[in-house]
């Protein structure tokens, strides 16, 4: 069921994407609100991992994306505090506030290997979505230069984020977790 629901929260976020393909694309106050939402839904999930995981090396995953996301989350307001931009809420960052509490709804009714499974799975998932989203949409239409060398800057954690949830996939789905 996890992954269905996780299924359905990426194709959420990534037709929201698509969207605006199709249009002008987001304005940079919009590319703020879709990077802090996106960054705060990460966040969340990793204090909930940190409580909630029966694995050290999950419960330590959390910790990075807590720390991780959070420095970005606090890059991202400090340059829209300079920029005197206001983050404006948009389809995306709604989609993606909305598929974050349903992730966490999900996962709080799970427990030991299964909310790790769920939790990992939905990481990997998500981690390749955002990944997307920065590549066709949010460097590319980011008007600023300030706001896209803050995207490009942090890209690479995202690619780390993601292929150190693909290690822990990996090495759940071996121990049968």
């Amino acid at each position: 069921m996890s992954i269905i629901k996780t299924g359905w929260v990426g194709a959420l976020v990534l037709s929201s994407f698509a969207a605006w393909a199709q249009g002008a694309g987001p304005t940079d106050p919009q590319i703020a609100a879709i990077v802090v939402t996106a960054n705060q839904v990460d966040i969340d999930a990793g204090k909930l991992a940190q409580s909630k995981s029966s694995s050290k090396d999950v419960k330590a995953f959390g910790q990075q994306m807590v720390t991780d996301h959070g420095g970005v989350n606090k890059a991202a307001v400090d340059l829209a505090h300079k920029l005197n931009v206001t983050p404006e809420q948009n389809a995306t960052s709604r989609s993606l506030k909305q598929g974050g509490e349903d992730n966490l709804a999900n996962l709080k009714k799970l427990d030991g290997a299964a909310f790790d499974k769920a939790y990992i799975d939905h990481e990997v998932i998500y981690h390749e979505n955002v990944l997307d989203a920065l590549d066709k949409t949010l460097i590319p239409n980011a008007r600023n230069g300030e706001l896209k060398a803050l995207l490009v800057k942090v890209r690479p954690a995202f690619v780390a984020h993601l292929d150190h949830a693909k290690h822990l996939q990996a090495s759940l789905g071996k121990s049968g977790g």
